[in-house]
């Protein structure tokens, strides 16, 4: 069993007189592929928002190896290795895949006026190397080809494996996907599924996913969670899921059980 990485005891988030999240409590488990699954409404991306630190929880608390990182910022947990991409892909439309990539990694010296009207050449130096990471992530992707193109022109799938190749150039540790396969074409998803599966298995990459694609759930999750109503309903690989009548009377539809 592997080491866990993150951990959500009891959180609670309302919206009001909505409750989002019940008392949810599930572990991710370091070099895992986990799946989140569950109806409309279930609590999915308000679970992504509280652990990634877009919204701060009523009650519970996150757990990031051992450490206490309940309500942290976003860009507080990015510089620990915790990404997140979004359903609707973010990029900056009128600058190229590769100046996409190179404004990722933070504290650079560019940043500062200052350092960079005094210190050009060092500036150059390390825009080299930033440079040259961009072009290594994008050849193991497979989408190098693209290095130059306008990232506003990108398909939607190609924009969300742009948002994969940002998380590479700040070497994530763990990141959280969100309907990664939404609105993209069959050949693309496939693409998607492999480049994660390898940043899994080469890199060592931790992967959280909301996804309703169950095919694509079933090729790439162990275990899959399933979500109803704010909390954990089950848990466990996808031919147990398909088979556990909760789950299929709350979620899948009967026509899955074979």
């Amino acid at each position: 069993m592997s080491k866990t990485i993150l951990s959500v005891r009891n959180l609670t988030k309302r919206f009001g007189g909505l409750v989002a999240l019940n008392n949810c409590n599930i572990d991710i488990g370091e070099n895992s592929i986990t799946g989140i699954i569950g109806p409309n409404g279930s609590g999915k991306s308000t679970l992504f928002n509280v652990i990634t630190g877009h919204l701060k929880p009523e009650e519970g608390l996150v757990f990031y190896n051992n450490d206490d990182i309940t309500g942290l910022e976003s860009y507080k947990l990015f510089s620990l290795g915790m990404l997140r991409t979004f359903q609707i892909a973010h990029e900056f439309t009128n600058m190229t895949v590769v100046e996409n990539l190179m404004v990722v990694p933070g504290n650079q010296n560019g940043e500062s006026l200052l350092y960079s009207l005094l210190n050009r050449k060092k500036i150059n130096e390390e825009d080299k190397i930033i440079r040259n990471k961009a072009f290594e992530v994008l050849e193991f992707l497979k989408i190098d080809h693209l290095k130059n193109e306008l990232a506003g022109n990108l398909s939607g799938g190609q924009k969300k494996l742009l948002e994969l190749a940002r998380t590479m150039m700040v070497d994530a540790k763990i990141v959280f996907l969100d309907e990664v396969g939404a609105g993209v074409n069959k050949t693309l998803l496939n693409d998607i599924a492999d480049s994660i599966q390898r940043l899994n298995k080469e890199k060592g990459y931790t992967f959280c996913m909301i996804e309703h694609d169950f095919e694509l759930i079933s090729r790439l999750c162990d275990p899959i969670i399933v979500l109803a109503e704010g909390s954990v309903l089950f848990k466990g690989t996808s031919n147990e899921i398909r088979n556990n009548d909760e789950v299929i009377e709350s979620y899948l539809g009967r026509g899955l059980k074979k």
